[in-house]
């Protein structure tokens, strides 16, 4: 049976078209599967059961229909995917197929957004309760599922778990495992529980009730206790920008760009106390594009509108229409206009009016004279935090008001990941009243006076050290975040990958294509260190194609180019974070990871040839990684027995002169294999 992909019809085997719509029928691709960390959501329905069993069915179907229509409207407002409905139960997943930096707030937001809900429908006559779990954890996900059509999307113990925590939850509540806790506890509250004794559970599962969400949108930087650490110059030059705005009243816009944990909003912090030690009074307004549901494309700006009129999201319309007007009435002298301004700004703060809808030019203008009203009261700060996650219109808005605005003592300050110059390739480019500050890694010893004054004091052991410093690569949110695990989990047992870190570098790798995915993929399993032509090999593609793609993440600061090769006609490239290399090899489910390191060990010995002997310990790693992953996979393979067997007699017959005791152990573990 051939499916169409455009219209999902089942059309006769030999079908070249479609026959309900005519499109041509290509043969299904597979997009295969990634090891991905997921949260998953259950949410069941409590004592519909019973109740079902003595309702007519056409009753049940009543009930479940706008029951599920409304929960699956939550869950996707967040950026979750309905897996299934089974029954009266609902299970979904965040961070699949596509994961983003904050899955694990998404599906707890969206469990609170669910139990809103089921106080609107109880309100509306419905006699429903529910209760909810979420759980965070390493899953595989099919790529190409299509669970509209029953088809799974993830597989894993994660699922499980979410549903044992499920049926233990109070009605009316979310409880959440520990791997939630850790990767949301920024953003919500939660209080902890008595351990749940879960089927299949040896040990008790440690849980939590979800308390509130805490606001996070639109809110400004607030002081932070973490060092200042290697931005000085950064620094001055936002201060003499600034400076030079308010001496020349020149409206200046100022886009901060780095990858994610860099220290973007920690500048923009450093800027506002800065100014908040000085005697004149600055304005300071801050609006941030949040990346899921918030309802307006204008969100950053509406903030700003709301944060000067005062108005508060309790508030109801009347009161917010009050509060827009006084606000216009302190700005606009002119009392002919301030109707027009209120009108034209309602929008932005929530406020119903009547009337018909207003053009985009007049809208921008509107909004534009606004801010120049506030500018022209005192010098105003417009910051702009997550352009990368803006809309369209109002990038196109910012803009206009960059280029359009009046003289009057305006900076507009954004902050942005590399991935707007994607959408935007053109950003500020050309302007003259435009600065781009790019923020590069710390360094190594910046990185360590940063991680001493986390820590409060002056040394750690030494293999501690080094470890975090090669694995935070120069970003400071890195480096935060393991000096935390080690004031929580103290310094003892291995340096595990902080679940925040994890879940910023996948929802990165999550913007590449998948052309572009798979290469890093590829690089990974060579090391973080690798050639052209092992990634050619590995993934079976032309040179020149793969070139091309590894210059694509060059440009994303995903990798860099090494100045000289130590391979002669390869160019040598290295994968810019350890911690990126880390979650991009871990992304790689057990089977294809073995092809992959016995593709990168055939490429190692047709390069040396006969200095193969010289990296015999690089191919005994391949070779043994290829063999137990195979063997995890199911798969017998002799031949990979055999080549790890050679190099492994190899490799002690060089230990030889410098060790005999690894020489020892390898023709030890050669025999092994060979018996």
């Amino acid at each position: 049976m051939a499916i169409c992909q455009s219209c999902g019809e089942e059309n006769p085997e030999r079908a070249r078209f479609c026959h309900a719509c005519g499109a041509e029928l290509a043969e299904p691709v597979s997009a295969g599967e990634e090891r991905k960390v997921v949260s998953v959501l259950f949410v069941d329905l409590v004592g519909f059961t019973d109740r079902s069993d003595r309702a007519d069915p056409e009753d049940v179907r009543a009930t479940l229909r706008p029951y599920h229509q409304r929960v699956k409207a939550d869950i996707e407002r967040f950026g979750g995917t309905v897996e299934k409905f089974i029954g009266d139960a609902v299970m979904a997943v965040f961070g699949a197929p596509v994961a983003h930096e904050d899955d694990a707030e998404r599906a707890v937001r969206s469990a609170l957004r669910i139990l809103e809900t089921i106080q609107e429908l109880r309100a509306e006559g419905l006699d429903v309760a529910v209760r909810a779990a979420v759980t965070t954890g390493e899953a595989v996900v099919a790529l190409g599922a299509r669970p509209e059509r029953g088809e799974g999307i993830v597989a894993g113990d994660v699922v499980n778990t979410a549903a044992r925590l499920q049926s233990a939850a109070a009605v009316g509540t979310v409880i959440v495992d520990e791997t939630t806790v850790r990767s949301a506890e920024s953003a919500i509250a939660f209080e902890p529980l008595e351990p749940v004794a879960a089927k299949g559970k040896v040990e008790p599962i440690p849980v939590w009730r979800v308390v509130q969400a805490r606001s996070r949108v639109g809110e400004a930087e607030t002081a932070t206790r973490t060092p200042f650490v290697g931005r000085e110059h950064e620094r001055a030059v936002l201060l003499e920008t600034f400076l030079r705005v308010e001496r020349e009243s020149a409206p200046q816009l100022v886009t901060v760009v780095g990858e994610p944990g860099v220290g973007k909003s920690r500048l923009v912090t450093e800027l506002r106390s800065t100014l908040d030690d000085r005697p004149e009074v600055v304005g300071w307004r801050h609006g941030r594009c949040p990346p899921y549901g918030e309802g307006i494309t204008f969100w950053a700006l509406g903030e700003v509108v709301k944060a000067e009129a005062g108005i508060l999201e309790s508030d109801d319309q009347v009161e917010a229409a009050v509060k827009l007007e006084q606000a216009v009435a302190a700005l606009v002298d002119d009392p002919s206009e301030r109707e027009w301004f209120a009108s034209r700004l309602a929008p932005l703060a929530g406020v119903d009016v009547e009337g018909g809808a207003i053009g985009r030019d007049e809208a921008f203008t509107a909004w534009r004279r606004f801010l120049e009203a506030m500018a022209d009261k005192r010098p105003l700060v417009f910051v702009v935090e997550d352009l990368h996650w803006a809309d369209e219109a109002l990038l196109d808005f910012l803009e206009h008001l960059v280029d359009w605005a009046a003289p009057v003592p305006l900076i507009v300050l954004s902050t942005a990941r590399p991935e707007l110059y994607d959408r935007r390739p053109g950003w500020s480019g050309g302007k003259r009243n435009a600065t781009t500050i790019a923020l590069s890694p710390l360094s190594s010893e910046e990185t360590a006076r940063l991680l001493q004054g986390l820590l409060e004091r002056a040394l750690l052991p030494a293999d501690t050290q080094a470890s975090i410093l090669e694995r935070a690569g120069g970003n400071p949110l890195y480096t935060e975040q393991f000096a935390r695990m080690l004031v929580e989990r103290g310094e003892g047992g291995e340096l595990v990958l902080p679940e925040t870190v994890q879940a910023l570098i996948a929802a990165r790798l999550d913007t590449l294509s998948p052309e572009l995915k798979t290469l890093l993929h590829d690089a990974s399993v060579v090391g973080r260190i690798f050639w052209t032509g092992a990634v050619a090999a590995i993934g079976q593609r032309g040179r020149d194609e793969v070139l091309a793609g590894l210059r694509e993440l060059v440009r994303r600061e995903l990798i860099r180019p090494a100045r000289v090769s130590s391979v002669t006609g390869d160019e040598e490239f290295s994968i810019w974070h350890a911690l990126v290399r880390d979650v991009a090899y871990q992304q790689i489910p057990r089977a294809p990871r073995a092809r992959k390191h016995a593709a990168a060990a055939a490429w190692i010995e047709e390069t040396a040839q006969e200095r193969v002997a010289d990296h015999a310990e690089i191919l005994v790693h391949h070779y043994e990684q290829a063999l137990e992953l195979s063997r995890a996979a199911g798969e017998e393979r002799p031949d990979l027995e055999r080549a790890l067997a050679g190099f492994l007699v190899l490799a002690g017959d060089r230990a030889m002169r410098l060790d005999i005791g690894a020489a020892e152990a390898a023709y030890r573990r050669a025999l092994e294999l060979s018996a």
